[in-house]
């Protein structure tokens, strides 16, 4: 698409998300359209190895799309004890207790980032939770920094004021507190943590090994930058939005969903459509819990055994992460051949959902799957991991267009027969016609572009008037 604004001058715009993938793509994704729609210039920084598995701009926008390597530091400051293993650089590498010791590294980039800005004077930086030092940097070179929140509005809502941590007076100290619906949000809402899933999180809220724990990273980047953009839309999350402008005191600006762009997927490899064509509309579900989630061996167990059990056709994908001792159940595979598949690399998740067949989504409820899974329509069962996933789950079983896999409370095991029950909720069973017809009614929003364009036209307004309100 040609660039909406060709009578205004383009900026030079620094992207720097922290180094996970859930957020490198967003960050890329909202990277491309700023070029693509806007001819804006932009510099995205990451580290060698990140920038490697990064998919690589559309050619017609190489010109416009640089990649900036920033290498992490080795053994940044006097936490030698603590080494990231060979060639570690993203989130993906490492298990969740290793990832307090990324963090380390990734505040060791302050200094090059800083020579970096000094040499290459862009206009603007979008920038990460992560980097609690950052509007510090911009503010001594008097650029605007916009923080970019992919964390959705009721997540971010749900982590309260930023002063909380800022000043340390939180009131929830306990996990137990995070169980229920703070008071800043006024209106009836079913967002909280279950205490099963705050205790795997807690270290978030109260530090790790890089002295600075991630609700006060979080927190900074709020305080600290210009205005505050957030992957979402008003039409799904509007009465969040408005907590988080008022509980952060900043502007939010929605930047739309990012949904993908289907004019520019890739055609679906040729085994697995032909797979996929076998199969009947709406009939197959598909599985996948994202590239950083780490089942355990009893959880692949139940997992494969439930869906087995639903006799719901399906693709399942399965990434074993490298130095993991676990497998899927002996003979599984051969008693479901025909009727599921199990694939061990990396899958084309949109093309796949896109597909006649799709007509459902087992998921982590990362905010990234659920766009893309009411992009197509697709109602989800729902099996939080890591992180704010929790939360994410909560919104999608309040706004019916899908069900959580039901836990154990204590310690958040689940049992076939509970994933087995939630596929056929969401595939067949009468009472999850709801559930399907909700999703495909929300497709309308998350699977428009022309209003996904509209949001991030606005945002692009706001970006440069605040790049106008720095100039001399």
């Amino acid at each position: 698409m040609a660039s909406q604004n060709e009578d205004h001058q383009s900026l030079h715009i620094v992207v720097f998300p922290w180094l996970a993938f859930g957020h490198l793509l967003p960050f890329l994704e909202l990277s491309k359209r700023l070029s693509q729609r806007y001819s804006h210039r932009i510099s995205f920084v990451s580290t060698p190895r990140n920038l490697q598995r990064l998919p690589k701009p559309p050619p017609q926008l190489s010109h416009l799309i640089s990649f900036v390597d920033l290498p992490l530091p080795t053994n940044p400051d006097d936490h030698h004890d603590h080494p990231l293993p060979p060639n570690a650089e993203s989130t993906l590498d490492l298990d969740y207790d290793q990832v307090q010791y990324l963090k380390i590294a990734f505040d060791g980039l302050a200094t090059p980032f800083t020579r970096f800005l000094e040499i290459s004077n862009p206009d603007l930086i979008i920038f990460d939770f992560a980097q609690h030092w950052l509007p510090k940097i911009a503010s001594k070179l008097n650029l605007p920094c916009i923080f970019f929140n992919i964390f959705n509005a009721s997540t971010s809502s749900f982590a309260g004021p930023p002063s909380f941590s800022i000043d340390g007076v939180d009131p929830r100290n306990e996990p137990q507190h995070f169980t229920v619906k703070p008071n800043w949000i006024p209106f009836e809402s079913n967002i909280a943590y279950r205490l099963h899933e705050i205790r795997r999180v807690f270290d978030s809220y109260q530090g790790n090994a890089s002295d600075v724990s991630d609700i006060f990273r979080y927190s900074s980047a709020v305080q600290g930058c210009d205005f505050m953009a957030i992957r979402t839309c008003n039409e799904f999350e509007g009465e969040y939005v408005r907590v988080c402008e008022e509980i952060s005191e900043k502007l939010v600006v929605p930047t739309g969903l990012l949904p993908p762009d289907v004019d520019q997927q890739k055609k679906l490899p040729l085994p697995i459509k032909q797979w996929l064509d076998l199969h009947k509309p709406r009939s197959v579900v598909y599985v996948a819990f994202g590239s950083e989630a780490k089942l355990t061996q009893g959880e692949i167990d139940e997992l494969a055994h439930g869906l087995e059990m639903s006799e719901v056709p399906f693709f399942l994908v399965l990434r074993i992460k490298r130095n993991q001792d676990a497998e899927l159940p002996l003979g599984f595979e051969e008693r479901v051949r025909g009727r599921g598949v199990v694939c061990r690399e990396w899958a084309p998740q949109q093309e796949i959902l896109s597909h006649r067949s799709i007509g459902g989504f087992v998921n982590q409820s990362g905010w990234s799957s659920v766009i893309e899974s009411l992009a197509n329509g697709l109602a989800m069962a729902v099996l939080p991991l890591v992180s704010t996933q929790g939360l994410v789950a909560r919104l999608v079983v309040w706004r019916r267009v899908g069900v959580e896999i039901e836990r154990d409370e204590r310690d958040g095991s689940f049992t076939r027969e509970a994933v087995a029950k939630a596929v056929r909720v969401v595939m067949v069973e009468e009472e999850g016609e709801l559930l399907r017809e909700e999703a495909r009614m929300a497709r309308e929003v998350f699977g428009d572009q022309r209003l996904n364009d509209g949001y991030l036209d606005g945002f692009e307004l706001f970006v440069r008037e605040r790049v106008r309100a720095f100039k001399p």
